[in-house]
């Protein structure tokens, strides 16, 4: 019903909930639960999202830079010029595949003026963490500037609402370096204006069956190869020495990526005579005896090898260390804690290393690494490295990102609940320091992919990556990243399980359950939150049971079992007062006035929030005092005091927008354009309305709609 509201097929959802409820009567004799009885009566009154085809959204441009010195491959140019619908280039690793769609991609752009968006699926990555179709899709949505707040929460409503945002529009999308037809399936536009290609080292033959047009890819020819390093050293300098070029071409195997590398090294020195540095690749090949069985045309080492052993020892030990990384990218700071070396001393042997195209700075201060490479150093790494050595490269990796991410995670919420006990830094690793909340929030938005991957790490770095896990939970949580939050959290109660931690399964447990109100899972969040009360009640602690218990009321307040409600709120309050724990006293002394209030018990209300707010105020918890601020406005209000409401509502507004909480700011507003409105002054209504329609417009939240109708409202009544 979500997916056909976003496609703009209303009646059809209607329809479907029609089916159900008869199928609910007939064969279990009751109705459809409230969740979908909810969701059905929100479309009747329009409250839901308006469908994707009327929004106005961004003009996505997403293709990485064309690579210079392109050469060849005219034929497969042309099949991509002719194709319609989705083409899936194939070919070995290193052959081209990339370069080829994105060279021919811009060529294209103009062709597709709805966008172009591109996802690298890392479907080969040596990490073995190839992105998932609900990861790129929620990337999709955001080059298009969807608002996270109005993401849906399944998979498939996602991909309806992406695919509805494609109608109607010409886009192209590039889907590279995808493993199998499966991960590529939910991301293949409908609209028949729009063309997807897909890059991957498989053939896709179920794709190719269902219509997809093949254009494989095969090595260069001699021509093609000797073009490449032409076009990246000069046509004066190959044309010099003939033979040294089909030399070098031939000892690449006329594999693209391999040519791309010594070409690199032969740029770096312009004065060397191509045919010194063809006897130099040559013999490097005769230290690889051990790949002598591997066909040269799918292993490139060789080639990697000679490049790699030009590098100096630092730059060479930063390489293998790479391969120990999980990636998508590494910044510069990261790379000088994984290497447990100075910053001052990491930036040259970066520049090294990309003067050699073994990585490529993508963006200022992050480096990639194409995933052949990243193998290849993997190897040496695991060759070259003891053991102990490589272990203690993720320790201080690991140390670098938990620090780095709980100091950013406590500016996001300077009133957070204290950390646990965080694994000590080793030596060499300096945690990245941002200075304010939006430094914070923009170092986690571009470690985001690299703190989700590093999670993934053997048994014995458990406590790390728990500890990630707690240090990046809010922030993903903030963000709407809901299902990313359900997975790492699903690694830290496995790692807290091994450890036989019952606090640490009992934090999984209860976030995953949070989520999962998040996602109304409501049965599911239930068990998830009794688990975790009862390993909380087991180690006895007190405060864990009431932190569960608030956040039971909360789910059972999403639920509009306000009675049941109240009944956790009491109990939270119960167990944060036994356990002297005042912030939490504080927050549920609140939660039960408003229980009251929303009860229509105005005057219980008033007295509970009002000793919650002194307590915030002794405390200095500014959040928690907008909140009840906002507490007692509402039942002022409701008990016909507008002058006091407004005032409430006024300190909640200041002190929201004091602390940088703009959704509150903007929720407090417009409580407060409604207490202006009960007291007849409806200019006032307006203006306050106003600026919360403007903050809910700038965060994308759907609560927009509702204020824009009461402006709306108030203009007819006019």
């Amino acid at each position: 019903m979500r997916a056909l509201h976003a496609a703009g097929r209303d009646a059809e959802a209607v329809e479907r909930y029609s089916v159900v409820r008869r199928r609910f009567a007939e064969e279990l004799g009751t109705d459809p639960g409230p969740e979908l009885r909810a969701l059905h009566s929100a479309i009747l009154r329009g409250d839901l999202p308006a469908p994707a085809s009327e929004r106005a959204v961004a003009t996505p441009a997403q293709l990485p830079p064309d690579v210079p010195g392109f050469a060849g491959r005219a034929e497969e140019l042309r099949s991509l010029g002719e194709a319609a619908g989705i083409v899936v280039v194939s070919g070995t690793a290193g052959v081209g595949k990339t370069t080829l769609t994105v060279h021919w991609a811009h060529r294209a752009r103009a062709e597709f003026p709805g966008g172009q968006l591109y996802v690298n699926l890392r479907g080969f990555d040596p990490t073995g963490s190839p992105v998932t179709p609900s990861e790129a899709v929620r990337g999709f949505l955001d080059a298009f500037e969807v608002p996270s707040g109005q993401l849906p929460a399944s998979l498939d409503a996602q991909v309806g609402l992406y695919r509805s945002l494609l109608a109607n529009r010409r886009v192209l999308v590039v889907l590279d370096n995808a493993r199998d037809a499966e991960q590529v399936r939910p991301l293949l536009p409908g609209a028949p204006g729009c063309l997807a290609v897909v890059t991957s080292r498989s053939q896709l033959a179920g794709l190719v069956t269902e219509g997809a047009r093949p254009v494989p890819l095969d090595l260069l020819d001699d021509q093609e190869a000797r073009d490449l390093l032409a076009g990246r050293l000069g046509a004066q300098r190959t044309a010099a020495e003939p033979e040294a070029v089909d030399e070098i071409v031939a000892l690449c195997a006329r594999l693209p990526l391999a040519l791309a590398v010594v070409a690199a090294r032969a740029a770096m020195h312009p004065r060397f005579r191509l045919a010194a540095l063809a006897r130099e690749l040559h013999g490097t090949r005769g230290g690889l005896d051990e790949f002598s069985h591997v066909d040269p045309a799918t292993d490139p080492r060789a080639v990697f090898s000679w490049s790699y052993l030009q590098l100096g020892a630092a730059a060479a030990r930063l390489f293998r260390l790479i391969g120990l990384h999980p990636g998508p990218d590494l910044g510069t700071r990261a790379a000088a804690s994984l290497a447990g070396v100075p910053v001052r001393d990491v930036r040259p042997l970066l520049a090294e290393l990309a003067d050699a195209h073994l990585v490529a700075e993508h963006s200022p201060g992050r480096f990639t690494c194409h995933d052949l490479l990243r193998a290849y150093a993997s190897e040496q790494a695991r060759t070259l490295d003891p053991e102990p050595e490589r272990h203690a490269a993720v320790r201080r990796m690991l140390g670098h990102y938990v620090h780095s991410a709980n100091h950013a995670d406590g500016l996001l919420d300077p009133r957070r609940e204290e950390p646990p006990a965080l694994t000590p830094l080793a030596p060499g690793v300096v945690p990245e320091r941002a200075d304010g909340h939006g430094s914070a929030l923009a170092w986690f938005h571009a470690e985001r992919r690299v703190l989700l991957a590093a999670v993934h790490q053997p048994v014995e770095f458990d406590a790390q990556v728990w500890e990630l896990v707690w240090t990046t939970r809010r922030f993903l949580a903030h963000q709407g990243q809901w299902h990313d939050e359900i997975e790492s959290l699903t690694v830290a109660l496995a790692a807290a399980r091994r450890l036989g931690d019952p606090l640490k399964q009992a934090f999984a447990q209860c976030y995953v359950g949070c989520t999962e109100v998040w996602l109304e899972r409501f049965e599911d969040a239930r068990f998830r939150f009794a688990v975790a009360l009862d390993l909380y009640r087991d180690a006895d602690d007190q405060v864990g049971q009431a932190h569960v218990r608030y956040y039971l009321c909360w789910m059972l307040e999403r639920q509009e079992r306000v009675a049941e409600a109240l009944a956790q709120a009491e109990q939270a309050l119960d167990l944060f007062g036994r356990a002297g724990h005042e912030a939490g006293q504080a927050k549920c002394l609140n939660a039960v006035g408003w229980f009251h209030a929303l009860s229509g018990d105005h005057e219980a209300a008033i007295d509970h929030c009002e000793r919650a707010l002194r307590l915030q105020t002794a405390l200095g918890d500014q959040l928690g005092a907008g909140q009840t601020w906002h507490s007692l406005g509402y039942s002022h209000d409701h008990l016909g005091h507008h002058a006091r409401s407004i005032d409430c509502y006024r300190a909640a507004v200041g002190l929201f927008r004091e602390t940088g909480y703009r959704f509150n700011e903007a929720y407090a507003l417009r409580s407060l354009g409604d207490a202006h409105d009960h007291a007849g002054d409806p200019d006032a209504a307006r203006a306050v309305w106003g600026q919360a329609l403007e903050i809910l417009d700038q965060l994308g939240h759907l609560d927009a709609r509702k204020v824009r109708a009461k402006l709306r409202r108030k203009a007819d009544d006019d």
